[in-house]
């Protein structure tokens, strides 16, 4: 993106929440929907609402709303699900193989063509119906492919050189599943997911909805 600014994360995180709700309203056959609806369907504040969608680029019609597919369209090209992405995925273990299984990718312009993995047991089986290759054959794979994003799922103690390799074949996006903090390059970016930051903000809900006085 060069110097432009990204915007809030918490503003594109609600976007495929948005989206999930304008396309039941496409289904349902309403040509308009409002900000206050989605904001209903999510415990949000409608001005929140607005100014998330805002960053998409799209304006509503007052007392309409947003035009519903010119809305779903809009949310698409500014996440970028409007277009095919390959992308190769590094360890298939439990995680690795739930999220070559995770169907959702394909509506979202995620297409995982690849595997890679040091188990011999793997290694030429298909899962989910991606083939798994050879770490040792990655570098020269990744560059017959041509793809530039990867999917990190390896145990945290080969992430930083399995992220060398990936970098060095000409990945320059990188969605990272463990919980190590990867160097890279200027020009690779890197997305680190913590699945456990989710479970600990569960925790504290549950702790705070035991703590509410029982009516």
């Amino acid at each position: 993106m060069g110097n432009q600014k990204i915007p809030a994360t918490p503003s594109i995180r609600r976007l495929p929440s948005y989206l999930h709700i304008i396309r039941q309203a496409q289904r349902d056959g309403l040509e308009y929907i409002s900000g206050t609806v989605i904001a209903e369907e999510l415990n949000l504040e409608a001005i929140q609402v607005r100014k998330d969608l805002a960053i998409t680029g799209i304006v509503g019609k007052p007392k309409k709303g947003y035009p519903v597919h010119a809305l779903i369209t809009a949310i698409e090209h500014f996440l970028g699900w409007d277009s095919i992405r390959d992308a190769v995925l590094v360890g298939v273990g439990n995680l690795g193989s739930a999220l070559l299984g995770y169907q959702e990718f394909q509506f979202h312009g995620l297409n995982i063509i690849a595997a890679f993995d040091k188990d011999p047991k793997k290694i030429g089986s298909s899962v989910h119906g991606v083939p798994v290759m050879p770490v040792s054959t990655m570098e020269m794979q990744i560059r017959n492919l041509g793809v530039k994003m990867a999917i990190l799922t390896v145990p945290s103690a080969f992430a930083q050189e399995t992220t060398d390799i990936l970098v060095k074949a000409g990945i320059t996006a990188i969605w990272n599943f463990t919980n190590v903090k990867l160097k890279v390059p200027e020009n690779v970016v890197v997305q680190k997911e913590d699945l456990s930051s989710g479970y600990a903000m569960l925790c504290v809900m549950i702790q705070m909805a035991q703590m509410q006085p029982k009516k």
